[in-house]
């Protein structure tokens, strides 16, 4: 439970609360469970706070300062976090249904098990930020930055990632079904065993992305660029890689059964027991496929 001296000191208003901090350094403040539902908490100090199981529901939290706080539990439901700080802040299993978080510092933040449906995460920074588990069905993350987040089983599908940046970021089993992607970057990412079935990549930057296993099938990877990326085992079943860059990608393995490969570049692909048809292979050499060099299914390598 809060605190109630602690609480009294929030509850006089922003400039004693920030005098009393100021004078008392030492104590991170105990406000857990406490009921804040729709309070102006702008531009607060609140870092290292524990506001576990708190009710931040509707709560004005805009460009506050929630940097190591513990917000594990904590319902936050449609809040304004707009430009808030949360460096290594702790929400753990916590609820952001549909909060505003666009412009937050999220770095390093301990998202395990959170609740973030429908959340706006637009020009959020997320890098190193542990998402293992959340429920991200519907956010939206135009540019948001993910470098080297963990994602790993996270459920992504239908969400707005549109420009979003997961260099070198965990993405191995996560589920981005249907997820908007466009012109998103995926350098060095892991996508092991993911699942990006109808999702839409177009233009996405996958540099020596790791899509091992990966379900692409009927994926809209149009002009992407996968050079250099292992897509060994991957399902492209029926995918749109119409003019994708995929110089020197292993592709050993891969099902590409009436995958687009129209304008596509595959020099020094490797497409080594590749699943293509006959009729998949006569619609590459007509359709203009850049081969020169590639190792074709039956170990052959083009001229």
């Amino acid at each position: 439970m809060a605190d109630s001296n602690h609480l009294r000191q929030l509850q006089q208003g922003a400039v004693p609360w920030i005098e009393w901090r100021s004078q008392h350094p030492q104590i991170h403040p105990d406000l857990s469970e406490v009921d804040l539902k729709g309070a102006n908490l702008r531009g607060a100090d609140l870092s290292y706070v524990n506001l576990k199981k708190a009710e931040l529901s509707w709560t004005k939290l805009i460009a506050a300062n929630l940097n190591g706080a513990i917000l594990n539990q904590a319902c936050l439901f449609k809040a304004e976090l707009i430009d808030a700080m949360l460096q290594k802040a702790e929400l753990v299993d916590a609820s952001l249904i549909a909060a505003d978080l666009r412009g937050a510092d999220l770095r390093d933040a301990n998202l395990i098990g959170a609740d973030l449906k429908g959340a706006n995460f637009d020009r959020a920074d997320l890098t190193r930020a542990n998402l293992i588990g959340t429920e991200l069905r519907g956010a939206k993350f135009r540019e948001a930055d993910f470098s080297e987040a963990d994602l790993r089983r996270t459920d992504l599908s239908e969400a707005m990632l549109l420009n979003a940046n997961f260099a070198h970021a965990n993405l191995s089993n996560a589920n981005l079904y249907e997820a908007e992607l466009m012109e998103a970057h995926f350098y060095h990412a892991d996508l092991q065993k993911a699942n990006l079935m109808r999702s839409h990549l177009r233009k996405a930057y996958l540099f020596a992305a790791n899509l091992s296993a990966a379900n692409l099938s009927s994926t809209d990877l149009a002009w992407a660029n996968l050079s250099k990326a292992t897509l060994t085992g991957a399902d492209l079943t029926g995918a749109n890689l119409r003019g994708a860059n995929l110089t020197g990608a292993d592709l050993t393995g891969a099902i590409l059964t009436a995958a687009c490969l129209r304008g596509a570049n595959l020099s020094r692909a490797n497409l080594t027991d590749a699943n293509l048809t006959n009729a998949d292979l006569r619609e590459i050499k007509r359709h203009k496929t850049i081969l020169s060099r590639a190792i074709m299914p039956d170990g052959a390598i083009q001229p």
